[in-house]
């Protein structure tokens, strides 16, 4: 069994999807929220947009973490 590696696009899909559900988990929890979340510029920055993306559009993040899932299980 292969490992995915961030240098194939299932690999660079599969860290987006594990940023953006785990900014959105930090975002919920109100210690980590403050810690983390509460820089809007920089590389906090980043990781306050990722879970703003994760918290407006959970459907389709789950949608593709679920299809991604799929296509690593079965095709790939």
């Amino acid at each position: 069994v292969k490992m995915a590696n961030i240098y194939h696009m299932d690999g660079i899909v599969i860290f987006v999807l594990l940023i953006i559900c785990t900014c959105a988990y930090m975002k919920r929890v109100t210690r980590l929220k403050d810690f983390f979340l509460s820089e809007k510029k920089g590389f906090f920055g980043a990781l306050h947009k990722a879970s703003v993306i994760g918290t407006r559009l959970h459907f389709f993040v789950a949608l593709t973490a679920a299809a991604t899932g799929v296509y690593l299980l079965f095709f790939k």
